[in-house]
């Protein structure tokens, strides 16, 4: 499937197995902390390069003493994930952007940096309830604090109610917006990056055979005209 506008695969038994996508486009996979992203963009990192902002944190978590709290560091592990956003979004690759959907501004951002370019936007949402995503965070043992889980979930919910009144057009820099439950999100097994349509050479115009000469209708007769004897004589 080549998805474009609003795909909602959610309540489905079965989907896609693979996802295609423009050479180049930047496919952002959004969704409640532990709804399953890092899952997915593992499967599919085959195809692309993944960029992952708990990379940064990892990063700076170990060259920090054990002591310092998140929060003095934290702008410095933001800077980086965007720096390296931005990094590979200019590099005309394709890339995975994991992101938890509820902060119009990346999208917005990544959109105009892809469209520099001309690259398209992509975004995969995850529609998992809270129930799923909890659950998911006690499977894989990292716990996202509650307020930030809370303002997450409310920006997703008000995400997933505009685009089922007004469709795609709540997500105007977003070329395909494509839902899947926790069903849908275990069929797609890949995600394939290429052109829309194959180029091929040019169809020659054939060339249009030269006009023929404008040549004198047979009925026009040309005729000279007399002059009046009564008229003077031209001055020599």
């Amino acid at each position: 499937m080549r998805p474009r506008g609003l795909v909602d695969l959610r309540g489905r038994e079965h989907g896609p197995a693979v996802l295609g996508y423009p050479a180049g486009a930047v496919v952002v996979v959004s969704g409640l902390p532990g709804s399953g992203k890092s899952t997915l963009l593992n499967r599919w990192s085959g195809s692309a390069v993944v960029v992952d902002p708990r990379t940064a944190h990892v990063e700076y978590q170990d060259r920090m003493p054990s002591w310092l709290p998140y929060a003095v560091y934290r702008p410095w592990v933001r800077l980086q994930h965007v720096r390296r956003l931005r990094a590979h979004v200019r590099s005309g690759r394709p890339v995975l952007v994991h992101d938890c959907g509820s902060r119009s501004w990346m999208r917005r951002w990544l959109a105009r940096s892809a469209d520099r370019q001309r690259r398209e936007l992509h975004l995969v949402l995850l529609a998992v309830d809270a129930a799923d995503a909890l659950a998911g965070q006690e499977k894989r043992g990292r716990w996202v604090p509650g307020r930030v889980f809370d303002r997450h979930r409310r920006g997703l919910t008000r995400l997933l109610l505009a685009l089922s009144v007004q469709g795609a057009a709540v997500v105007p820099e977003a070329a395909s917006v494509v839902l899947l439950d926790r069903t849908l999100r275990e069929h797609v097994v890949a995600l394939e990056f290429g052109p829309d349509r194959v180029a091929g050479p040019r169809p020659e115009t054939p060339e249009r055979p030269p006009a023929p000469p404008t040549a004198t209708p047979a009925h026009v007769v040309v005729t000279r005209r007399r002059r009046d004897p009564r008229a003077p004589e031209p001055a020599s």
